[in-house]
């Protein structure tokens, strides 16, 4: 049966090449975000894998323009059947150089656009007893790192509110789902038009996979979202457990090399554009499609990955690959 899949911050980035994936599913797939010209190239690039496309601007941090948009996706494409929140946003600087209205901006989209998306879906989901909700988050959500204080707290947030409302749903008997995938570092394109006050590019903290690689995981848990939360990369589950073993140590350690991994060598200047506030869609090029400037050096295989979805199981084999490199990390903290 053809499925009605929305995506949030589908324009670009992990969003970008989740909504491709399911296009080549023959899906019917709602865009959702604020750039035009990378709806439109979301919408092509759907259409020719397979898809059916339907591109909605979208600000994610307006809870009535999520809600219309469902109505309007329902209306055009039928029943939602799987609801994907991945829309980002963020401030790559010191809180203390961070501003109230930036701090808030990080906030509604990250964390609030994922409580108005899940709001919107279950209301229809539960009445009709089906239906699949998937947070995209981070290893960030449980592991934060400096120089981006707004987006760990609002990746936080969602492992919070999602595990009160899947506690809900059991409660309920419901056979709706919501499941989280715990993302490692990937490149997309938002490290070219995030907001910056460092004083070099900003870039993943290494290693650094490509969105197609996630994407694939983030479909996984999609079917099958039975399990709390999935967690995606060697990096993802090393940097977990670690911080159960070794958080204080942790703290220490990215206070030493936090501010380096997370900028290149090259300087830029304090009047970068940003999207922020509004999408980067004027200029020749606005459409940056699924990955980023650090395509060169990413990974396109994880073992972890693999295992994962061989063996049927968030840890399982996957889980030892972790703990070796939990075990090593914390080894690396404590010397």
């Amino acid at each position: 049966m053809t499925k009605t899949v929305v995506v949030t911050g589908a324009s670009a980035g992990v969003g970008r090449a989740v909504a491709q994936l399911y296009g080549g599913r023959g899906a019917k797939v709602a865009l959702l975000a604020r750039g035009e010209a990378g709806l439109r190239g979301a919408a092509r690039d759907v259409e020719e894998a397979g898809g059916t496309a339907l591109a909605i601007p979208t600000d994610v941090a307006d809870y009535d323009a999520v809600a219309a948009a469902a109505d309007r996706v329902e209306a055009e494409l039928g029943p939602i059947d799987t609801w994907v929140n991945v829309a980002f946003a963020s401030v790559f600087a010191p809180f203390t150089e961070i501003r109230p209205a930036e701090f808030k901006r990080v906030t509604e989209v990250c964390y609030l656009g994922f409580v108005y998306g899940t709001m919107v879906s279950l209301a229809r989901m539960k009445p009709r007893g089906h239906g699949t909700v998937v947070q995209v988050g981070s290893a960030l959500g449980e592991r934060s790192i400096p120089l981006q204080s707004a987006y760990c707290g609002a990746k936080h947030a969602i492992n919070g509110f999602t595990e009160a409302v899947r506690c809900e749903l059991l409660h309920d008997n419901s056979e709706v789902n919501i499941t989280i995938v715990q993302l490692p570092a990937v490149s997309t394109p938002q490290f070219s038009w995030v907001l910056s006050r460092l004083p070099r590019h900003p870039r993943p903290v290494p290693p650094i996979y490509q969105p197609q690689l996630v994407a694939r995981a983030v479909l996984r848990a999609a079917d099958h979202p039975r399990h709390k939360q999935y967690w995606v990369g060697d990096s993802t589950v090393a940097t977990l457990l670690a911080q159960r073993l070794a958080a204080p140590l942790l703290d220490r350690y990215l206070a030493r090399t936090g501010y380096d991994s997370q900028q290149t060598g090259e300087p830029v200047g304090a009047d970068r554009p940003h999207n922020l506030w509004r999408p980067l869609d004027q200029q020749t090029g606005s459409d940056r499609g699924a990955s980023g400037a650090f395509e060169d050096s990413t990974h396109a295989h994880s073992p972890q990955i693999w295992a994962a979805r061989h063996s049927g199981a968030v840890l399982g084999t996957a889980g030892a690959l972790g703990l070796a490199g939990a075990a090593a990390l914390v080894a690396r903290l404590r010397s």
